[in-house]
Order: C-alpha cells, then sequence, then structure tokens
C-alpha cells in the first residue's frame, strides 16, 4: 500500500505536467520562426515574440544565452507565502519587473512575497509558468 509520501509526490508530479521538458535559452527562442516548447505532457507551449522582445531588452548584451525560458516561479511548501525564482538573469529579469534590482546585489536565487506573483504574470504571461514543490 503506498504510503502518504509516495502520493503526495505523484500528486505533485501530475499537477507539474505544464512544465516544459527542456528550458530553451531566450536567444535560441529569439531565433526561431515560431517560438514555442515541448512541454511533459506532450502538448506544446507558444510563446508570444513581443514578450521576448521585452526579456531581451531588460538584460545586458550576451545575457540572452544565459536566461531560460520560460522562468519557473517555485511555489513551495518550505516557504509558505513566497514564490523562489533560480539563476542569475532569471533573477535580474524577475527584480527588473518587480523594481527591486540593485546591480551591486545581482543573487542567483531569489524569495519574493507571493503577493507579487500577479504583476510578475501579469507582465510575463506566457514566459514565465509555475512549479510546485515539495521540499
Amino acid at each position: 500500500m503506498p504510503r502518504g509520501e509516495d502520493i503526495l509526490r505523484r500528486e505533485v508530479a501530475r499537477i507539474n505536467l505544464h512544465l516544459p521538458a527542456l528550458r530553451p535559452t531566450l536567444r535560441t527562442l529569439l531565433e526561431e520562426g515560431e517560438p514555442k516548447v515541448r512541454l511533459r505532457d506532450g502538448s506544446y507551449h507558444h510563446f508570444r515574440r513581443s514578450e521576448l522582445n521585452y526579456l531581451l531588452s531588460l538584460l545586458d548584451p550576451g545575457e540572452d544565452e544565459n536566461l531560460r525560458v520560460p522562468i519557473v516561479l517555485e511555489i513551495s511548501t518550505l516557504y509558505r507565502g513566497y514564490f523562489r525564482v533560480r539563476g542569475r538573469a532569471e533573477v535580474k529579469v524577475i527584480e527588473k519587473i518587480l523594481g527591486t534590482y540593485d546591480i551591486l546585489d545581482e543573487k542567483t536565487e531569489g524569495l519574493y512575497p507571493r503577493y507579487l506573483l500577479p504583476k510578475v504574470r501579469k507582465t510575463l504571461p506566457t514566459t514565465t509558468t509555475y512549479a510546485f514543490i515539495t521540499e
């Protein structure tokens, strides 16, 4: 008989089927005629080119090779009331959108209050996605 933890893990995996199988770089997506990514469930997610260009405008030259899209907004059981973003370029984009970016304090991981999620998702609806994490 499956344990409670096993059931929870399977359920979390099921609700994360909307995540991409691979996250391409912004540069790769900008070079595609029809920017899209294949999801874990086999379907495809299409990106708005205008949104990809907006992301490019937030970065310094060459950083488009480091930014993985979609940007994953992690909802964790460990940080209730917060969401997490990982990756130097990804954190930079999110902090520029939120108006909290500090050039002297570049981070590889950021933790933000969950009430800021709507602002991020409204600004980047096709280039961000949620991931549910159990820790």
